[in-house]
């Protein structure tokens, strides 16, 4: 492993036959009305070749095209079967569709052409293999510039696709392309130290690690990532180089975003959209599995891209800036139209914790309490006895009419450690219907239990941008730890990713404190999880007087 500019650190990766990579072969190919070529070289400025497939209908014509960029492999061998759960079948999807990319069965017909990308250094594509960095995002203006040259193009290009195909479409749009018409994000990570590496200053330890799985495949070297976070624990260069400046975005934007992502893709994907410069941009969020949505809403995509690909007058015309799912339980709830996100006619209001009796009132609480759980043995999950409260600090909310909580919530709490010099906070919100029971949610994409919202504070980096922060959403700038002096006790703003969840009358809002995670799926991935702890001894939490801990939460007036 060696060590170099601020890309930090390369090993030598797999070699693409042990991924069951087919082999190189330049060809063309027809079956069911779809030209299929394979392995055509598209060269870069500094004459480095990459590869790609493109399908295209077999008619005559010129059309226009849709670039799915990624370094899992053009030829699809990571498929939808790796994760049972997610909703989707890979017998549902017609050949030539890639992980995470457009369908060229459903495109073609109707009027497209489809381009997968084995991105630079990825399979057999030359180069080294890197992730999110410039390089990245000039090989896609390259590719963008020969699309719009070809005989079968119409002159306008779009970029589209899930996760990583979306984390591409942030750093290719931002260089600008002239043939850039449009994209259409689903659900991208755009801050990767806050939405990947590092959960609220606390490094991420699982679901980046099993990354290495899929983008490993090359004949040159790949970008360490994995390595590169553990070497990199504040917010330096080598992060800022990961992001791309989302204001320099021009293109009109289809964003497409869920509440179900948390520790991956909603943070990010809503602030892609609040920072964008496009100047045509709609939103939409929903609350479901990011994959099965994704092709179950081709319709719509279609609607957005006939506009901007084909000048063709559609829906789109009529489209809210701002549609988003207001949950009531798994897979049930409503969309709503607003025109801007955040909604501006939220009313954010306080629900103070009450350590007393574990209550949270809308009312200041006069009297002081703590409460108090044990963080000393790190093995030892409290997610494997959610009732054992001797691990975890409990608060809950009754409301006594129907209230919609859409948007960002705070979480402000007075802290101490006792044990250590810092602490790891983790923190979820769950809906508890009038039984008592959770009402579960989609969650990280394949599963099915998950919470209204999540939340992570490594109290060491508690210091706070004031002049990037709001009443609503602290910002973190992670550039320094400042550690606990020994029985101090400190306030922290914890971030929690927006939601958006309607709670009728006599339903209640939990939140849970602890010092590991509460909501994941040991040793299966996809999870997040987050193994190396600061913690030791107790963390103490104050309320009532001086001790002001609360929930700021986004209510939405329904009438």
């Amino acid at each position: 492993m060696a060590s170099g500019d601020v890309l930090g650190y390369f090993w030598s990766g797999v070699k693409p036959e042990e991924g069951g990579y087919p082999g190189f072969s330049r060809r063309t190919e027809i079956k069911d009305g779809i030209i299929g070529h394979y392995d055509v070289a598209v060269p870069m400025r500094d004459g480095k070749k990459i590869y790609v497939d493109i399908f295209r209908p077999e008619a005559p014509g010129q059309y226009p095209g849709l670039i799915a960029w990624s370094p899992y492999g053009k030829h699809g061998v990571t498929k939808y079967a790796y994760f049972p759960r997610c909703g989707v079948a890979d017998a549902d999807l017609s050949e030539g569709t890639i992980f995470e990319g457009p369908q060229p069965g459903y495109w073609c017909p109707n009027g497209y052409v489809v381009i997968n990308v084995d991105s630079r250094g990825a399979w057999n594509s030359e180069g080294d293999l890197t992730f999110m960095t410039e390089q990245e995002g000039q090989d896609g203006y390259d590719l963008i510039e020969w699309a719009a040259e070809q005989e079968w193009c119409n002159g306008r290009l779009a970029l589209v696709g899930v996760s990583y195909l979306a984390w591409s479409q942030w750093r290719i749009a931002s260089t600008n392309p002239p043939h850039l018409a449009a994209i259409n994000p689903w659900e991208g990570v755009s801050d990767f130290y806050r939405e990947l590496g590092y959960h609220g200053g606390i490094p991420e330890t699982f679901f980046t690690a099993g990354l290495k799985n899929f983008m490993s495949y090359t004949n040159t070297r790949v970008e360490d990532i994995a390595g590169l976070i553990s070497e990199h624990p504040l917010f330096d260069a080598f992060w800022e180089s990961k992001n791309a400046d989302l204001s320099r975005i021009t293109a009109p934007a289809f964003v497409v975003a869920s509440w179900s992502d948390h520790g991956l893709h909603t943070r990010g994907t809503l602030e892609g959209f609040k920072q964008i410069s496009s100047a045509q941009k709609w939103l939409l969020v929903h609350g479901r599995k990011k994959w099965q949505f994704f092709y179950e809403q081709a319709d719509m995509q279609k609607q957005f891209l006939d506009k901007f690909l084909k000048g063709l007058k559609t829906e789109v015309d009529y489209w809210p800036p701002v549609r988003f799912e207001v949950r009531d339980r798994y897979y049930w709830g409503c969309f709503l139209s607003e025109n801007e996100w955040p909604v501006a006619r939220t009313e954010y209001k306080e629900l103070y914790l009450d350590a007393s009796d574990g209550t949270m009132n809308r009312a200041p609480v006069a009297a002081r309490g703590q409460a108090r759980y044990r963080v000393d043995d790190p093995a030892d999950n409290p997610a494997d006895n959610p009732t054992d409260t001797t691990q975890n600090a409990q608060f809950t909310a009754v409301f006594q009419e129907p209230v919609e909580l859409t948007g960002h919530m705070k979480l402000k709490l007075w802290v101490k450690a006792e044990g250590s010099d810092d602490m790891d906070l983790f923190v979820a919100l769950e809906k508890i219907d009038r039984a008592g029971n959770v009402v579960h949610f989609p969650f990280f994409n394949c599963w099915e239990d998950g919470p209204v919202a999540l939340g992570w504070l490594r109290v060491s980096h508690r210091e706070i941008d004031e002049a990037m922060s709001t009443r609503y959403q602290p910002f973190h700038p992670h550039n320094r730890e400042v550690k606990l002096r020994a029985g101090e006790v400190v306030p922290v703003e914890i971030e929690i990713w927006p939601s958006s969840t309607i709670f009728h009358e006599g339903e209640s809002l939990r939140v849970i404190v602890q010092g590991s995670d509460i909501y994941y799926h040991p040793n299966q991935w996809p999870t997040n999880a987050h193994q190396a702890s600061v913690n030791r001894g107790e963390h103490v939490i104050y309320t009532g007087g001086e001790y002001d801990s609360h929930l700021l939460v986004p209510v939405v007036p329904t009438t």
